[in-house]
């Protein structure tokens, strides 16, 4: 499975919109431009994150985007579905009922032991992503004093 890069530029998104002072905005043309991605491309993982309430926006002059909700409260998967959409990593075609050799013309109804091993594989995914919140990524972030003092700098001179 590949994630779009949306993804990745999603979930640095939220971990700079996080630090943000209560009631500000940043463009989405800040974003892009920090992280060096295409506004554009960005502008439509904004826009997922926006339709899943886990980001709010403005416009105007003073426009652009805040985190919706607490970072305890956004996990990585949230934010993944809301870029990628909310379906399965795997999905079973049945092969198994082509066999020649199979008895009966009926299946057994339940998943085969390859379909139910890519379905608890699915789920574990989910279920570490699911256990990872903004706030844990922000706690987790092991970056040089001087990087995060010169973020808040950036940033700051161009809040709305």
């Amino acid at each position: 499975m590949v994630l779009k890069n949306q993804v990745e530029w999603a979930l640095h998104c939220c971990s700079m919109l996080a630090g943000l002072p209560q009631g500000k905005y940043l463009a989405a043309k800040d974003l892009a431009e920090f992280h060096g991605v295409p506004k554009e491309y960005l502008g439509k993982a904004l826009q997922r994150l926006s339709a899943a309430g886990l980001v709010e926006s403005t416009l105007g002059p003073a426009g652009g985007y805040r985190l919706a909700k607490p970072v305890a409260a956004i996990t990585f998967l949230d934010i993944v579905e809301a870029v990628e959409g909310r379906r399965v990593t795997f999905a079973c075609t049945e092969i198994r009922m082509n066999s020649p050799c199979r008895v009966g013309k009926r299946g057994t109804g339940k998943p085969c032991s390859i379909a139910q091993a890519m379905y608890d594989a699915d789920e574990a995914w989910r279920s570490h992503l699911r256990s990872l919140t903004v706030e844990s990524m922000l706690a987790g972030a092991q970056l040089p004093k001087e990087q995060v003092d010169a973020t808040k700098r950036w940033v700051e001179q161009r809040l709305k």
